[in-house]
């Protein structure tokens, strides 16, 4: 499926840019983007969670090639710096909150991830290019690095309160990161206002899906499935530096 979408996404972006009847255009900005990540993982055994908040920020790139009737055909690309992780939702069965008998406060954990990520986009665009707004789709794939992790626990792992969990599923709070190459689809959807004198002004909301596990997923690994799900909402701030006459 990934190798398909893929497929389909980069024959578009390359027809387009090779056809002959849309408006030729060589455009190029540079900028910074910055926003808050909600992430989880995928467990398989389930980890009950609720979304691990973070930031994302870094630079942002785009090279605007073709003008194909209504559509603003370009190329959009990322190196950000982002937190991300899961925060587990540790309940018993009636939904409560689960004391830790040594503490008397009810336990919490959460992990959280440095990544050096960078999206590629095919992007998309329809409506004004020099002075106004435009609504914008883009996707393509996305590729990332695990730099370091952090626990945040409010309990020793000799004491936990296994016996009250709903959830016992508990062999990722000590387990480190096992791959720190990450890879998955990205795909957002935004507005854009431009101004010949000011730059682009992006306003997005973007969905990431990791196809890669951050723990082993062969037979005798623990994990069968731990991979990456973020909601990004991100501002995202472009320059000309290059501009084709009109």
């Amino acid at each position: 499926m990934y190798k398909f979408i893929m497929s389909i996404l980069f024959s578009l972006f390359v027809s387009e840019t090779h056809a002959q009847i849309g408006l030729y255009r060589n455009d190029m900005s540079i900028g910074v983007n910055g926003g808050y990540i909600l992430s989880n993982v995928g467990f398989n055994p389930k980890v009950n969670q609720t979304y691990h908040g973070g930031f994302t920020g870094g630079v942002s790139f785009r090279y605007v090639c073709e003008k194909y009737f209504s559509t603003i055909c370009a190329l959009q690309a990322e190196v950000n710096f982002s937190k991300i992780g899961w925060k587990e939702d540790i309940l018993d069965i009636n939904d409560s909150p689960v004391i830790n008998p040594i503490t008397g406060v009810a336990e919490q954990y959460s992990r959280t991830m440095s990544y050096i990520q960078i999206p590629i986009f095919a992007h998309l665009g329809w409506g004004r290019e020099d002075r106004g707004f435009q609504f914008f789709f883009q996707a393509g794939p996305q590729f990332g690095f695990c730099l370091g992790e952090t626990t945040n626990t409010n309990f020793n792992f000799d004491d936990m309160n296994i016996s009250d969990r709903v959830n016992h599923t508990v062999a990722q709070d000590t387990m480190a990161v096992e791959n720190r190459f990450d890879y998955g689809i990205a795909a957002g959807l935004g507005v854009e206002y431009s101004h010949p004198k000011v730059g682009h002004f992006q306003l997005e909301a973007r969905y990431y899906y990791g196809l890669g596990n951050i723990y082993g997923d062969s037979k005798k690994d623990y994990f069968g499935k731990s991979n990456f799900g973020n909601i990004i909402l991100k501002l995202t701030y472009l320059f000309d530096i290059i501009k084709t006459k009109k």
